[in-house]
């Protein structure tokens, strides 16, 4: 059956709209996110879910998160917005919000309200960082290494000791934590790194960082490769987000340890692209309003190591849905995890993204 009127009489389509009713929807949506343990998250925790209280509705999976920029961008040059909802990053949602691309939320008629009736934009609280950005949850992006290949590394910085740690690396295909990492190794206090990465002189300072490791590393661009070349052995040690790791090494048995230094906090979550005709914006928005209530974020937990997004979440995260493993010890904000991190500048790299990935191409060939 469709959401039950009681839902429905709540929720963001009735307060913005009216009664909205199945025929006003349409019976499929296309979504996009990251593949991985991480989509898998995601389509256990709201997706089967949502289908099973919507007899006739479908849902396709797109793993084109790490281009959405730029696919939507030529999507909307083309007038042919085929996705409904996207899984981004903070930085890139900030991005598409500013070119027009994404709609505008309004998140407490849109989102759902606490069980106590917390309106969302309290729940969310910080995490509300953009008007077109929905948060679903904190990660963070750190090392895995092999356990059985090197001895365990205490340090970011030991990625840069080829003698210490001899062996290929993975890293991902564009600036984001490896600019930041390359001149926290190279001798920059935490606070004075984004500051540094303003200037000529800083953007250099981390690509001589960067080119004592270039001719070793392995570069990757989906979440699900590094632990993959870790399973197979053709990198001793690789940044991935901390969820894949948790995967590799609870799930799988694999010879995987957990660098936690430094780990890069950073938010994921959806937007909903702009102009979507009324009947797939109809469905998006019943989907989202469902999908990032208080039980989902926290039922996401039970498949994957990151912190759901919405305080009242957290009270209910509890053990792996299938081994049974407490999940609070292996979120990257547990005490013992977080003991030095830094928190990825979304509104700093919204501004210099662009520039700096094209820097960054450039240095990947030469």
């Amino acid at each position: 059956m469709t959401l039950t009127r009681t839902l429905m009489a709540t929720s963001a389509l009735t307060l913005a709209a009216g009664m909205v009713t199945a025929q006003d929807m349409v019976n499929d949506m296309t979504l996009v996110s990251w593949g991985g343990a991480y989509q898998a998250s995601q389509h256990n925790a709201y997706v089967e879910p949502y289908l099973a209280m919507n007899d006739g509705v479908s849902a396709v999976w797109d793993e084109s998160s790490a281009e959405a920029v730029t696919k939507l961008r030529a999507m909307s040059e083309a007038g042919n917005i085929t996705w409904d909802v996207v899984d981004v990053v903070a930085a890139d949602a900030m991005r598409l919000c500013d070119e027009g691309l994404a709609m505008e939320i309004d998140f407490d008629t849109m989102l759902a309200p606490a069980p106590d009736g917390t309106p969302a934009t309290e729940d969310f609280g910080d995490l509300l960082v953009n008007e077109c950005f929905i948060p679903q949850i904190v990660y963070s992006t750190t090392f895995g290494y092999r356990t059985d290949l090197i001895d365990q590394p205490t340090s970011v910085c030991d990625i840069f000791d080829l003698e210490g740690f001899p062996g290929q690396r993975a890293l991902e295909k564009r600036p984001i934590g490896n600019m930041e990492w390359a001149l926290i190794c190279d001798g920059v206090a935490i606070e004075d790194v984004y500051d540094e990465l303003e200037t000529e002189e800083g953007v250099a300072r981390a690509f001589a960082k960067l080119d004592t490791i270039k001719d070793s590393v392995v570069w990757w661009s989906a979440g699900a490769e590094t632990p993959q070349l870790l399973a197979d052995g053709e990198v001793v040690i690789g940044s991935t987000y901390n969820g894949r790791l948790f995967s590799a090494i609870e799930e799988q048995g694999q010879p995987i340890g957990m660098l936690w230094d430094w780990q890069m906090f950073d938010i994921d979550g959806w937007i909903i692209p702009a102009d979507l005709p009324e009947d797939r914006l109809n469905r998006a928005l019943d989907f989202i309003y469902f999908a990032t209530d208080t039980q989902r974020l926290a039922d996401q937990a039970k498949y994957i190591s990151y912190g759901p997004a919405r305080a009242s979440s957290a009270p209910l995260v509890g053990d792996h849905a299938e081994l049974g493993i407490e999940m609070a010890p292996h979120m990257p904000t547990d005490p013992a995890n977080a003991v030095n991190t830094f928190l990825f500048n979304y509104n700093w790299w919204a501004s210099y993204r662009d520039d700096l990935d094209a820097q960054f191409q450039a240095w990947l060939l030469q």
